[in-house]
């Protein structure tokens, strides 16, 4: 029987606001997978679930893995690793694991366990803070870093997209391309099944590779600037896109730049997205438009749940949960961050916006419940997605997490 992989999320990876409330961390894209795809790679295991917070137990994805209420029990080896870890390519012995228990250990920081088949498992303790529970028994340090904030995801992003493609493609001979697109620079342009690229679009391989997976569409007068990765069945409808990375079935057309959409969102028209990270099913309306620099060229402050952080970096957008709906002409200031299922009109909102907000600057409203997962089970059926009972369980869990943490009122 082979080992299993088991991702957890710890009490840091549970306050990753916007995304904690809806999604295991592992659920989150970085470079040209997800934190979870990342991990089964490296690691040659799939994902047999994640340990997570209460609220996530009816997570319902059908591409990811469950949330387990319970460590499964094993015949086999079971490898524990927090799904805020991001390890470096592997060298040759890097991805073995076994035949002993010993916990695993990035940047010094105790971040897994691997436990061979009949000794014993973690404790919970170990799963909410692994460096505080530590064992005495070996540590096996592997090469890479452990996230503390979710926006280091689109810092590191466009690095992380590059190191990807020579990781996965090394050498990859160039592919023939249509007639009237136009190609600058040496580095690698990777093509899936069924790429179609309209002529007059521009792949600018100068400063990175370009990779588009299966089925991905590329309307005319498109110019990509790599690195740029776009993920199978999404199009690109016109516009200017710079070190981004586009998760499955996205819709997304104007100027993009150094943005990562995780999956199954919409950004149809123009307006400019910077330095951003876009949930599932958000759907930015026409003319939408972030800043992702302050006027006096300082850091950006971010909003988390234990208060205002200084991210240290000068270029922020905002970080947009899962179904997220802006209006026409929504304009979103430097480091902006808006709860999941929050409905945006009128305006500019303010530098946080709260799950579940209806409206512009007054967000003291609240989208009903009911009604907010009517329109997402319309929203989901156009990408032929079905709102199971379990997706339903869940955004009503997320729902109820938001009142019991004071982010939102109760009924």
């Amino acid at each position: 029987m082979d080992d299993a992989l088991i991702l957890f999320d710890d009490d840091v990876a549970r306050d990753w606001f916007p995304f904690c409330l809806t999604r295991p961390a592992g659920e989150l894209r970085f470079g040209t997978m997800t934190l979870r795809q990342r991990a089964e790679r490296w690691f040659g295991m799939r994902c047999a679930g994640y340990m997570a917070a209460p609220h996530l137990q009816a997570f319902d994805e059908p591409w990811a893995p469950p949330v387990l209420q319970d460590v499964p029990p094993h015949g086999a080896g079971t490898l524990f690793l927090s799904s805020r870890t991001v390890l470096a390519e592997p060298g040759p012995d890097d991805a073995r694991v076994g035949p002993e228990p010993h916990l695993i250990a990035v940047a010094g920081m105790v971040c897994g366990w691997y436990a061979p088949a009949g000794t014993p498992l973690p404790g919970d303790d170990f799963f909410r803070d692994p460096v505080a529970h530590t064992p005495r028994m070996p540590v096996r340090e592997l090469p890479g870093r452990l996230f503390r904030h979710p926006w280091q995801l689109i810092i590191d992003n466009v690095e992380r997209i590059a190191a990807d493609a020579a990781w996965l493609h090394p050498d990859a001979p160039r592919p023939d391309l249509p007639h009237g697109v136009h190609v600058l620079g040496d580095g690698a342009v990777l093509l899936g099944r069924n790429v179609a690229l309209e002529p007059g679009t521009v792949l600018d391989a100068s400063r990175g590779p370009i990779w588009l997976e299966d089925h991905v569409v590329v309307r005319a007068f498109s110019r990509l600037a790599g690195p740029v990765h776009v993920a199978p069945g999404s199009a690109l409808l016109g516009g200017s896109y710079e070190g981004v990375s586009i998760g499955p079935v996205c819709r997304v057309r104007g100027e993009v730049g150094e943005s990562i959409f995780l999956g199954y969102a919409n950004k149809s028209h123009e307006g400019f997205l910077g330095h951003a990270l876009v949930g599932m099913w958000a759907n930015l309306g026409a003319l939408t438009t972030n800043s992702d620099l302050k006027n006096n060229y300082g850091t950006v402050r971010m909003w988390t749940p234990a208060g205002p952080v200084d991210t240290g970096a000068v270029k922020l957008g905002a970080l947009v949960g899962d179904h997220v709906k802006t209006a026409i002409g929504t304009l979103l200031t430097t480091g902006t961050v808006i709860g999941p299922g929050a409905n945006l009109f009128g305006g500019a909102p303010p530098g946080y916006v709260p799950p579940f907000a209806w409206g512009g600057r007054d967000t003291g409203s609240w989208y009903d419940i009911d009604r907010f997962l009517a329109t997402a089970a319309v929203v989901m059926q156009r990408r032929n997605v079905a709102l199971s009972d379990d997706a339903r369980t869940l955004l009503r869990a997320a729902h109820d997490e938001a009142v019991r943490r004071g982010w939102i009122a109760g009924p």
